[in-house]
């Protein structure tokens, strides 16, 4: 049998994957039958806590384990007020990779590299890599202003080669990319790998309502709308009605939509009232965002949920980047994976082809 071809890069290495692409921690999508195929793949799949209570989180790395012995990581919310305890419970469960939204404490990085783990921030400009990768920090992800849920406004193509620029830890590139000729043009950046999320989110492994991942197939690259509408910061979404309302709404009507939804989050995640407030604070104190935007953020969790596991499509949020547009199938993660290093293969022939 021929052996498969790959791309070895610094994020194989570190992390012990097969192909430098990485499934990210998506919310509510990325849930142990995701993260197992994307790893059973040879990528690195990364499964989403922060809508996860700790119990929860507990059950979710039970399952992975049971359905690959494939490294994955867990992608983790720093301002968490059990933040340390999830580490903790990262490093007992022999996790390989510990991924953040938010950048970490240097203690918590500290500690997650002495027990073996590689760190992986995600930042959204070059500073903010600079002070990770000073803290140790293993790997950096840049998500683009392309891609889907929090995001912000520079395109991959000026943010990646200015991180790049800025660290000598590899980096990983995210936002706009769907098949291996993004890839190469990634690898041919530096960049160590690829992140997706909406690709992988379009995927027959990923556990989202197959009737809602076909809506998400009807849309154009045009089909995407970044509000802050929602929860106060610019939030790439789907342009659905429901969104479109958002967009319209009054201050009012939007705080007792987010009263209603925060405290649906509350009943379903166990946590208290006095932790939400406290979880808020620290929030608030590691961010530039206001107390009405905080507000508004603890309405993102329910929204979503509507959306992308409810599959109410009046009610919810669609995240998404704008590479929804150039998606037309459901593959499984092995099918895309295979076909995304397929194709950076033949990119990379023709390329080697050009004469100067």
């Amino acid at each position: 049998m021929t052996t498969p071809p790959t791309f070895r890069t610094a994020l194989t290495d570190l992390t012990g994957v097969r192909h430098p692409i990485v499934q990210t921690g998506m919310g509510w999508v990325a849930g142990p039958r995701l993260v197992a195929a994307t790893a059973n793949a040879g990528a690195l799949g990364l499964l989403a806590s922060a809508t996860m209570s700790y119990d929860e989180l507990v059950r979710a790395i039970d399952e992975v384990k049971s359905r690959t012995d494939a490294p994955f990581g867990v992608n983790l919310r720093a301002d968490a007020e059990d933040a340390e305890k999830r580490v903790d419970l990262l490093i007992a469960q022999r996790v390989k990779v510990a991924s953040f939204a938010l950048a970490p404490k240097e203690a918590l990085i500290k500690k997650l590299k002495d027990a073996g783990l590689v760190v992986m921030p995600s930042v959204g400009a070059p500073r903010h890599a600079e002070k990770v990768a000073a803290w140790g920090a293993d790997i950096v992800m840049v998500q683009g202003g392309e891609g889907g849920g929090h995001t912000g406004a520079t395109p991959t193509t000026l943010l990646l080669p200015s991180v790049i620029d800025a660290v000598d830890i590899p980096v990983v590139a995210a936002g706009g990319f769907f098949d291996g000729r993004g890839l190469v043009a990634a690898l041919s950046y530096g960049a160590a790998g690829i992140g997706m999320g909406t690709r992988f989110l379009l995927t027959s492994d990923s556990a989202v309502p197959r009737q809602v991942k076909e809506h998400y197939l009807t849309y154009g690259t045009d089909g995407t709308v970044v509000t802050p509408k929602a929860d106060g910061m610019p939030h790439r979404l789907l342009r659905t009605e429901f969104v479109n309302g958002l967009e319209s709404e009054n201050t009012v009507t939007r705080l007792a939509r987010t009263a209603r939804r925060t405290a649906q989050f509350k009943r379903l995640s166990g946590v208290g009232w006095a932790q939400l407030l406290r979880e808020g604070r620290a929030m608030k104190a590691g961010s530039e965002r206001t107390w009405g935007q905080m507000v508004l953020a603890a309405n993102t969790p329910m929204l979503l949920r509507a959306g992308l596991v409810e599959g109410d499509l009046s009610a919810g949020m669609l995240a998404s980047g704008q590479v929804v547009g150039v998606i037309d199938d459901l593959p499984t993660c092995e099918e895309l994976v295979d076909r995304i290093i397929a194709q950076a293969v033949a990119r990379l022939e023709d390329v080697q082809g050009v004469t100067v």
